[in-house]
């Protein structure tokens, strides 16, 4: 028996095909940041999902410029680790500003877009 391909499947393989590594990276920020604005006052489950994956990306990012093989220039490393760190740190919050994150992805993604 042979299974018909996911048309869907398809289309976003090849649409990634077409994308610089940069321009991933961008899209992972834009997706993070479409999970926040879903979230909004929603299910407090939904909230908590988005709030966990943002972490999770600021996390990566953080370890990501603090790696001494990063090739980015080490001022640029250290004021993205910053930036990194405010998110974290936003994200641990009781309540956190959700557009402070979002905003956060937003310029980060139109950074990597550039």
């Amino acid at each position: 028996m042979m299974l018909e391909p996911n048309p869907a499947a398809q289309g976003a393989a090849a649409y990634r095909r077409r994308l610089t590594p940069k321009q991933m990276e961008a899209e992972v920020f834009a997706r993070a940041t479409r999970a926040i604005h879903a979230a909004g006052e929603g299910e407090p489950l939904t909230r908590a999902r988005a709030v966990a994956d943002n972490r999770r990306l600021w996390d990566t990012v953080h370890a990501s410029v603090l790696d001494p093989a990063n090739a980015l220039p080490v001022d640029l490393r250290a004021r993205i680790a910053g930036v990194a760190m405010a998110v974290i740190r936003e994200c641990e919050a009781e309540t956190p500003d959700l557009g402070f994150v979002a905003e956060m992805n937003d310029q980060s993604a139109a950074g990597l877009w550039r």
